[in-house]
């Protein structure tokens, strides 16, 4: 069983940069790819960013590309999502998942559906104003 617990989130203004962390115990991080999803009030969960167990391979959503960078650390059993240039439209509560991918075959997989995950951290808050 994987737990997972994010950090990070925050108030801050349009503009402005939050960094959030998901810290990983209870298997092995290094099998498992990585992502990051979030959710506004009265909307559906929606994908944001994904990393491949390996760390060779990213993939995010458009309306983040160019703004927010996916990495990870398996010497500290650490994902991250560096967001920068926030917008309002940003707010929501983000959440971390991980879904076992190990496996050459699985080398660069960045799955960006929920079903494709298997654990789910209980999210940060992150509100933008503007």
């Amino acid at each position: 069983q994987v737990q997972l617990v994010e950090s990070g989130g925050g108030l801050v203004q349009a503009g402005g940069s939050l960094k959030l962390s998901c810290a990983a115990s209870g298997g092995t991080f290094s099998n498992y790819a990585m992502g990051w999803f979030r959710q506004a009030p009265g909307k559906e969960r929606e994908f944001v960013a994904a990393i491949s167990w390996s760390g060779g391979s990213t993939y995010y959503a458009d309306s983040v590309k160019g703004r927010f960078t996916i990495s990870r650390d398996n010497a500290k059993n650490t994902t991250y999502l560096q967001m920068n240039s926030l917008k309002p439209e940003d707010t929501a509560v983000y959440y971390c998942a991980a879904g076992d991918y190990s496996g050459s075959h699985y080398y660069t997989k960045t799955p960006s559906w929920t079903h494709e995950y298997d654990y789910w951290g209980q999210g940060t808050q992150v509100t933008v104003s503007s």
